[in-house]
């Protein structure tokens, strides 16, 4: 028996609010709001996914939009984060950066600073609960005007040092440059807000490139079309900019044929902060303790290996430093403990 993966201490940097729901959470909630899913969601879950062309991410994106639809009630919210934190918990999570849009709640919940209000109260009580450290990032939509952008980040500079720890750009890179939105990530670098763009999931190199030279990443959200330029990988190794790499969601999406095409060693060995992620487990099927179970048995990552993958997480992380220097401890006596197997 080699070391148990949920007791190495970790941190989840990429999860979105609605796709870290329980599918078990979707039916019910579906059912009590008399809500009509569709069988992908249903008896056929988790979908079957492909992403690499127009159509195919649409069908993502509406399924992702009826799932959002079951949030009806403050209640709902609760449970969604109280469920999420013990999911990390139970895996070895201590540390969760969830990332919402709070514009796609805000006609149900009474506006954008109302619609976060609502997010931190439920991640303080969830954190309360399960012993997880959760903060928010607060997530433009690149499909949506930058104008719309700018508004985000002025809303999630309000809440800088008070839960919110960054600011994202998601959805389909294909249909908004990254460059339109560096008004919006000035204003929340200013705040000392984290820039955590999504870029080299669906689009190559020069979309990663845009993310790092317009918006001044910190953080990339993907990041693993970056595999295919030698000179990007250099990059980002001399810079620590960290990719958060999400195996099964980039296979779920057709951004890599099979598991074992995810470039998650070759970004690895060039000196890539990597913080494996499970995107949206309620589409994808799978969340953070799989993406480590697929490390270590497709792409041959050994204890001390995943032990490292660990600690990028958790330096790549907004935790406190108090928090990250305790979990490194606790990630070296987990390597430091006796291998069952020997």
């Amino acid at each position: 028996m080699p070391r148990p993966l949920d007791k190495l201490p970790k941190a989840h940097l990429h999860l979105h609010f609605t796709g870290s729901m329980r599918h078990s959470t979707l039916i019910e909630l579906a059912r009590e709001h008399a809500l009509h899913l569709p069988e992908a969601l249903k008896e056929e879950w988790p979908p079957k996914l492909r992403a690499t062309d127009e159509r195919g991410w649409f069908r993502f994106q509406r399924l992702y939009d009826i799932a959002r639809s079951v949030l009806r009630r403050p209640e709902d919210v609760y449970r969604l984060l109280r469920e999420a934190a013990a999911d990390e918990a139970a895996e070895g999570s201590r540390w969760l950066e969830i990332q919402v849009d709070p514009s796609g709640y805000a006609q149900r919940f009474g506006g954008l600073s109302a619609t976060l209000d609502l997010v931190l109260d439920a991640a303080r009580t969830a954190e309360r609960a399960e012993g997880v450290g959760i903060a928010v990032i607060v997530a433009a939509n690149r499909t949506r005007h930058p104008l719309d952008a700018k508004t985000l980040a002025r809303l999630a500079a309000q809440y800088a040092g008070e839960g919110v720890v960054g600011f994202g750009l998601s959805n389909d890179e294909r249909r908004g440059r990254a460059r339109d939105f560096d008004g919006a990530f000035r204003i929340a670098k200013r705040a000392g807000l984290l820039a955590v763009p999504h870029g080299g999931e669906l689009s190559g190199p020069v979309s990663v490139a845009e993310c790092v030279d317009d918006l001044d990443a910190d953080r990339l959200g993907h990041g693993v079309r970056s595999a295919e330029s030698r000179r990007l990988m250099e990059r980002l190794a001399d810079r620590q900019i960290t990719c958060e790499v999400c195996p099964t969601s980039n296979v779920g999406l057709g951004v890599a044929e099979s598991p074992q095409d995810v470039p998650l060693r070759r970004l690895f060995e060039a000196g890539v902060p990597i913080a494996l992620g499970a995107d949206d487990p309620l589409l994808f099927g799978s969340r953070l303790l799989a993406q480590y179970e697929l490390a270590r048995e497709v792409c041959g990552f050994r204890d001390a290996e995943l032990a490292e993958l660990a600690r990028q997480s958790i330096r790549s992380s907004a935790a406190p430093e108090g928090v990250r220097n305790d979990l490194l401890k606790e990630v070296d006596a987990w390597l430091a403990a006796p291998d069952p197997a020997e």
